[in-house]
Formats: structure tokens, C-alpha cells, sequence
């Protein structure tokens, strides 16, 4: 056997440059990474978020320390949530729905890994942007009689976004803000029916399904013709991938009846006839339709459970965000009519009165709701006057906001982060902005005209 030979100069240069790695790769390993922490991932980097955005990460390339790292980070403006921890990951979720047409800014500088040694994380700013404020609503003056407009706040910007030969009859925006779906008659042919379209307002948010492709506004799309059917109410699902139609058939009564139609196409009957007033549930799944004495719950897929019904309750008003609240319209054998919470929890009742419960809500950052009602008046030789109050929960405590002279019923779109409503008053749109204390707030003349107001999401 013969054993190598390591004298030529070639061998020991080779040799001595293993011996200089194998050294300093035992150093690395003795002393430890002395890199600088990272942050890897922010998952709001140069997004433009909104209510439905309740919690943003940050992910670092090591184990961080914990407390070093909540007592450096900054949020500008100050945007108060809550921390938790999962490994690597930093999970900031946000108390109350996001303020909209804001910038914001995230920094942390100083905050060290676990173990406390090298140098501190390396300075990181991230941006993002919160959704526009912007309402659309169906005008009523001038150029934009019965045509769908968009006024945004945030840009400055006051858009009509349908065009002239269309007589907008209701709209609901997309959760996306994308769109808007809208039902219309034709001015110049009224006896071709209601027909349902889309159009676009020219903005485009990203959505956990991707990010739209913008378009210019005004694109009006046909979604639902009338023919053999008069198009009635609609209610569009919260995802945003489909509407319930109330169709009435004109030639067979038969198929008259609730109808799903979705945003990518196709269109199927429910096997429902038509009842009262209806809506699409926070989770999409089921439709709440006043029958008879009470409320039915009707889910929408073939497979699922049959109907549920509510015979206590007459009227629905208003889900919560969650979908686990609900705000019921009970109507008395003394003629009066109680408002209640049903969820859970249980029911409870908020306020009971001998007028009407014309519309209420909840507001999504305060444990208040905001009901708009009547009630009589010696003054006024019995006619009921309307009123907007807020509701304290869970003390029921009732506080007057704003009381009108007019007996029009008024109408309110609360803004998606809880910040404003706007009021229809007979025509006339007001700006209510809601503080810490909405009882101190004074309504702004808009110096629009127009009905049924709703902010895009």
C-alpha cells in the first residue's frame, strides 16, 4: 500500500486553504450569526386596504425578541390593534375598521432577535393606503335625473357614471368597488322593463382572489334582460359573486320567484316564489324573506338544510359585520313595535315605540346602533314626524341626533369605517360626521340632490 504524498507545493496550498475554511467556519459556529435581523415580508407593502382588512403581518428572518420588538414599532397615523405572536411572525390586528382616504406609514428601527447579540434589525418603513371615501347615489336634479353618480371625497372627483337613455331605478356597489350593479328602464322604450347592468367607477382595490384590472368609469355592462320577466328587487351577495333577482314571469306565474344570477355568467331559478322584502346573508350561504308572520330563512345550495323560520319577528334591518348579529322588527298585539338585537347572545330588546322603524344599523366601531324612526305628535295632529338616534348597546340607552320637519322619510348610508353617514333628506344630502360622541356633530350640506345614497365598501 502506498500512502500519498503531500510534499509538492501544489498539495500543501490546497491543504492549507481547507484548514484556513474549516477554521473559519468553526468560528462562525462558536460565535453565532451576526447578521442583522430582517424584516422579510410586510403584507401590506404599497396595498390600498379597507374595512374587510382587519390584520396585517410581519415576517423576520430570525426569532425576534418580542418585547423589543412591540416597544419600537411605530404606526403613523396612530392606529390602535393588538399584537400577537406565531414563531417568526408578527400578527397586528386592528381594533376597529380602518380609517378610509388615509396614508399610513409602518417603521421599526431597534428591536433585537432573541438571543440579544450582533447588531440590532435593520430600519424598516412600510406604506400602505386605506380605500377612497365615495358614495354613489341616484340623482335627481339637472343632467343627472335618475342617473347613477359617484362623489368621492378623498379625490375631489363628482362623476356621472351611466348614461342618459338609462333610468336607474337601484344600485348596489361590488365589494371590490370595482362596479356597481344597478337596475334601469330604458327612457325611450318604458314598457321593455327593468333590466340589470354593471358599470364601472374607475377604481380597483386587490381582494384576496387577485386584483381587478382597471377601467375606465362608465362601462356599462348588461347582466340580466327582462324578457318574459319584470325584474324586481335584488339583493347582491357580500362576496360579490352573485345577486338574488325577484323575477315575475309574464306569461307563467309558475316561474316566478327568486332567481340567482352570477357576476362570471349563468343564471338559475331558486325554487322559491316570490314573498316579502329579502336579503343575502353576511356569509352568502342564505336568504332572509319576510313570509306571512315572520321571517324564513332559505338557504341557497340545492343540498343544504331546509327552510328555518322566525315567526316572532316581522322585519329584517340590518347584519352586523360578522354576521352574528342581526336587528329585528317585532310588531306588537298593542300595535307598537319593538326593535331588537337577535344573535347568539339571545334577543334583546332595544326600543319599543307606536310609530315605525323605518331603517337602523349598526355601527361598526362603537357599540351603538343608528335607527331612523317616527312617532307622532300632538303638534302635528297625529302625523309622524321622523328622527335619526343612536342607541347605546347594551344599556338601550336613546340619544336624539337629528329631528326633521318634513314627514319624507329619510334615508342613511353609514361610511364602512364608521367615521360619517350620509343623510337623504327629502332629496337634500347631508354629511353627519360621527366622533367619539355623535350627539355633538352637526349635519354638512353637501349641495347635492339625490336619493338613495350607499358608500362603496
Amino acid at each position: 500500500m502506498r500512502w500519498p504524498r503531500f510534499g509538492q507545493p501544489l498539495d500543501r496550498a490546497a491543504w492549507l486553504v481547507v484548514g484556513i475554511l474549516c477554521l473559519l467556519a468553526g468560528l462562525l459556529l462558536a460565535g453565532g450569526d451576526h447578521s442583522r435581523p430582517l424584516v422579510q415580508q410586510f403584507s401590506w407593502q404599497g396595498r390600498v386596504v379597507g374595512a374587510q382588512d382587519k390584520a396585517f403581518v410581519l415576517t423576520f428572518s430570525r426569532p425576534m425578541n418580542t418585547r423589543s420588538v412591540e416597544q419600537h414599532l411605530r404606526i403613523t397615523p396612530e392606529l390602535p390593534g393588538k399584537i400577537s405572536w406565531a414563531g417568526r411572525r408578527l400578527a397586528y390586528t386592528l381594533l376597529a375598521p380602518i380609517p378610509y382616504g388615509r396614508e399610513y406609514k409602518v417603521t421599526l428601527t431597534g428591536a433585537r432577535d432573541r438571543y440579544g447579540q450582533g447588531e440590532p434589525l435593520a430600519p424598516f418603513q412600510g406604506r400602505f393606503t386605506t380605500r377612497d371615501q365615495a358614495f354613489i347615489y341616484v340623482g335627481t336634479q339637472g343632467e343627472e335625473t335618475g342617473r347613477l353618480v359617484l362623489h368621492n371625497f378623498t379625490q375631489g372627483t363628482h362623476r356621472v357614471l351611466t348614461p342618459a337613455d338609462l333610468l336607474v331605478v337601484d344600485a348596489q356597489p361590488l365589494p371590490q368597488a370595482d362596479r356597481v350593479v344597478f337596475s334601469a328602464q330604458r327612457r325611450d322604450d318604458p314598457l321593455a322593463g327593468t333590466q340589470l347592468y354593471t358599470v364601472t367607477t374607475g377604481l380597483q382595490y386587490a381582494t384576496p382572489q387577485g386584483t381587478p384590472p382597471r377601467r375606465e368609469p362608465g362601462q356599462v355592462t348588461l347582466l340580466l334582460g327582462s324578457e318574459g320577466f319584470q325584474n324586481l328587487k335584488f339583493d347582491v351577495a357580500p362576496t360579490g359573486e352573485r345577486l338574488i333577482v325577484a323575477r315575475a314571469s309574464l306569461q307563467d306565474a309558475a316561474q316566478s320567484g327568486l332567481w340567482q344570477v352570477d357576476l362570471a355568467g349563468g343564471q338559475r331559478p331558486l325554487q322559491v316564489a316570490l314573498g316579502g322584502d329579502f336579503r343575502v346573508t353576511p356569509d352568502g350561504q342564505s336568504v332572509v324573506m319576510a313570509k306571512g308572520e315572520g321571517l324564513a330563512l332559505l338557504p341557497l345550495e340545492p343540498q343544504a338544510e331546509p327552510w328555518e323560520f322566525l315567526p316572532k319577528f316581522g322585519q329584517l334591518l340590518d347584519f352586523d359585520r360578522s354576521g352574528t348579529r342581526a336587528l329585528m322588527v317585532k310588531f306588537n298585539s298593542d300595535f307598537t313595535r319593538s326593535l331588537f338585537v337577535v344573535g347568539a347572545e339571545g334577543e334583546q330588546e332595544l326600543l319599543r315605540l307606536r310609530g315605525s322603524l323605518l331603517s337602523a344599523t349598526f355601527d361598526p366601531r362603537r357599540p351603538w346602533v343608528y335607527v331612523v324612526a317616527t312617532e307622532a305628535t300632538e303638534a302635528q295632529a297625529g302625523q309622524e314626524l321622523p328622527y335619526l338616534a343612536a342607541i347605546a348597546l347594551p344599556t338601550k340607552q336613546v340619544l336624539p341626533l337629528v329631528r326633521f320637519t318634513d314627514p319624507a322619510p329619510p334615508h342613511i348610508a353609514l361610511a364602512p369605517d364608521g367615521l360619517q353617514m350620509v343623510l337623504e333628506v327629502n332629496g337634500h344630502l347631508w354629511r353627519l360626521p360621527l366622533g367619539a360622541n355623535p350627539i355633538a356633530q352637526l349635519p354638512e350640506d353637501l349641495g347635492l340632490w339625490g336619493r338613495q345614497p350607499r358608500w362603496l365598501p
